[in-house]
C-alpha cells in the first residue's frame, strides 16, 4: 500500500480509475458508420494490482509498469526470463547453490504489458476479449502468487495481524507443511480403475499439497528447511513419474495435479538450493507428462463429443496448461490456455461454463443440474485460472462484465441455502430440468480469492461470495476438507495468501 493512503482510499482510487477509463470510452463515441471505436489500453492489470499491495511506493509502481527489476528476499535467486521457446533456470549464471549465500540476490520480475483491446465498463468488467500479456517473458513468481503477494504475507504474519495470522496458523498446523513429510513418488499414476492396476493417485495429490504448503511456509518464514523439503518432494516426482494412466479420469489427474505441482515449483524456482539441473528435470516432467495430456484432452476430449465432459474436466486441463506455460516460459502454451478460455469448444470455456445470465448478477453454470460439489469445483478452477492470468497482467476476471463473478455468486448463493433461478440445461448427453440439491452446502477453500479480487480490490458487490468467504475464514488447505480427492482439488490457504489490506 502506498504510504499515507488507507486501504479504503486506495480502493476508492481503483474505482475512480475504472470510472475514468469508462468515461474515456464513452467520449470516444462512434465512427461515421455508427460503429463503436475499439479503444486500445496499455494498463497492465498486474500493475494496477501492485499499486494496492503492501509496501509499494511510487517508484516500484513505475518499475512494475516498465519491467524494471525489484529487490528479492534473502534465499531467492535471480529468476530471469528468457525467450518464450526456452525454459528458465531457477538461478542466474554464477548464483550460489547455497541459499545462505544469496543475501544480495535480486529477483527480476519482468512486467508483462497487458495490451487490452477491450471496452471497460463502470463496474470493472470488459465487454470484449482482452489480449494476453505482450512481452518477451513472464513475471516470476507469477502463478497464484507474485513477489508483491509474498511481501504482503510476510509483513502481515511477522506483525501477527489478522486474518493473516490465523491463516498462517492453519497452514503450520497442517501435516503437509511439516518437515517430517516424506514424498511417495510413482513411475505411473493411475486414476480410474482400468481393470488391472490399483489406483494410486492419492500419492500424487497428497504430495502436490505438501510441496505447495512447504513452499508457502518457506517463502513466508524464510526457513530454508522448508525449502529443502519442498524441493525434495518435487525432485522425487521429477525422477520417477513417466506417465498418468487409468480410465478417462486420468485427464482429471493431469489437470488438477498438473496445475498444483506447477504452482509449487513456481514458488520454489527462486530458491538457490534447487540446482538448475533439477529445476530443468522437473520442467521436463511437466512438459512431457502433463502438458501433452492437457493439450490432447482439450483438442480431442478423449474421442467423445465436444460437450460430453463436464466443465471441470476442461477447466482442470486449462489451469495446468496455463501454469506450465508460465513455469516453462512458453508463451505458446500460455496463449493456448487463454484462447480456450475465450473460445474453446468444450464446456470449460467461459461462455459455456457460465451459460445463462440472470438479472441481479447471477449466472447459472454448466454443472448446476449435476451436483453442488462439482459446481463448487468449477468455481475453484476458474478462479485459480483467472488469478494466474491476473498475475501475468491479464484480467480474465472482468471479461464480459465479470461473467466469472456471476457464476460464483450463483453457486455461493445456492450453497448458502438461498434460492436461485434455474433454466433447463440440455446437451448431447443430458437434459436437466431442475437444479441439483446433491452436495448442497459443499465447503471448499475457494472464496477468499474471489472475494478479495472482486470486492476488496475492485470494490464490486458480491454478497454471496462475501458471505461464503466469511463463513470459511480462515481457509485451510489440502486435507482440511476431507481425506478424498475432493479435499485436494484446490490448494487452499486463501485467507493467508489472498487477503488484501
Amino acid at each position: 500500500m502506498r504510504p499515507g493512503h488507507s486501504g479504503a482510499s486506495v480502493r476508492k482510487m481503483w474505482r475512480v480509475a475504472v470510472a475514468l477509463t469508462s468515461l474515456s470510452i464513452m467520449m470516444a463515441g462512434c465512427d461515421g458508420g455508427g460503429n463503436p471505436f475499439t479503444v486500445l489500453f496499455n494498463i497492465p492489470a498486474r500493475a494496477l494490482h501492485a499499486a494496492l499491495n503492501e509496501g509499494t511506493d511510487t517508484s516500484s509502481q513505475q518499475q512494475a509498469a516498465t519491467g524494471s527489476t525489484q529487490s528479492a528476499a534473502t534465499g531467492e535467486a535471480n529468476a530471469t526470463s528468457v525467450d518464450v521457446s526456452q525454459t528458465t533456470s531457477p538461478q542466474v549464471d554464477g548464483a550460489s547453490s547455497s541459499a545462505s549465500d544469496n543475501a544480495g540476490a535480486t529477483e527480476n520480475t519482468t512486467q508483462a504489458n497487458a495490451t487490452q483491446t477491450a471496452a471497460k465498463t463502470d463496474d470493472g468488467g470488459t465487454n470484449s476479449q482482452t489480449t494476453v500479456a505482450q512481452s518477451t517473458g513472464f513475471i516470476h513468481p507469477g502463478l497464484l502468487h507474485t513477489k508483491d503477494d509474498f511481501d504482503r504475507m510476510k509483513t502481515k504474519v511477522a506483525t501477527s495481524e489478522e486474518p493473516w495470522a490465523s491463516g498462517w496458523a492453519i497452514l503450520t498446523a497442517n501435516r503437509h507443511a511439516s518437515l517430517q513429510w516424506q514424498p511417495r513418488p510413482a513411475n505411473i499414476i493411475y486414476r480410474g480403475y482400468d481393470g488391472t492396476h490399483s489406483q494410486n493417485y492419492a500419492q500424487l495429490f497428497n504430495d502436490a499439497a505438501a510441496a505447495y504448503a512447504l513452499a508457502l511456509r518457506w517463502k513466508i518464514s524464510g526457513d530454508d528447511q522448508y525449502a529443502e523439503r519442498a524441493v525434495a518432494v518435487l525432485d522425487a516426482w521429477a525422477s520417477n513419474l513417466t506417465g498418468i494412466e487409468g480410465t478417462s479420469d486420468r485427464f482429471l489427474a493431469s489437470g488438477i495435479y498438473g496445475y498444483e505441482m506447477a504452482n509449487a515449483a513456481e514458488i520454489m524456482r527462486g530458491y538457490t538450493g534447487w540446482p538448475q539441473a533439477s529445476f530443468e528435470k522437473f520442467l521436463q516432467m511437466m512438459l512431457t507428462v502433463f502438458y501433452p495430456m492437457n493439450h490432447d484432452f482439450l483438442v480431442r476430449h478423449n474421442g467423445a463429443k465436444i460437450d460430453h465432459y463436464w466443465a471441470n474436466w476442461d477447466l482442470a486441463n486449462m489451469a495446468s496448461m496455463l501454469a506450465i506455460g508460465v513455469l516453462a516460459d512458453r508463451r505458446d502454451i500460455y496463449q493456448e490456455a487463454v484462447d480456450y478460455f475465450y473460445k474453446g469448444g468444450g464446456n470449460g470455456s467461459v461462455d459455456h461454463l457460465v451459460w445463462k445470465i440472470y438479472d441481479g448478477g447471477l449466472g447459472q453454470i454448466q454443472e448446476s443440474g449435476r451436483d453442488q460439489g462439482h459446481s463448487a469445483l468449477d468455481i475453484a478452477l476458474v478462479g485459480a485460472f483467472c488469478q494466474m492470468a491476473w498475475s501475468q497482467g491479464d484480467d480474465l476476471f472482468g471479461y464480459e462484465n465479470n461473467r466469472v463473478l456471476a457464476g460464483a455468486e450463483y453457486v455461493a448463493r445456492y450453497n448458502l441455502g438461498n434460492d436461485v433461478p434455474y433454466t433447463t440445461y440440455t446437451n448431447s448427453d443430458v437434459t436437466q430440468t431442475e437444479i441439483s440439491a446433491s452436495g448442497r452446502g459443499d465447503e471448499r477453500p475457494i472464496w477468499e480469492l474471489l472475494y478479495n479480487h472482486y470486492v476488496v480490490l475492485k470494490g464490486q458487490t458480491a454478497p454471496s461470495v462475501t458471505a461464503f468467504a466469511s463463513k470459511l475464514r480462515p481457509e485451510g488447505g489440502g486435507g482440511d476438507y476431507g481425506p478424498n480427492s475432493g479435499g485436494y482439488d484446490q490448494l487452499g490457504y486463501g485467507t493467508l495468501t489472498f487477503t488484501l489490506p
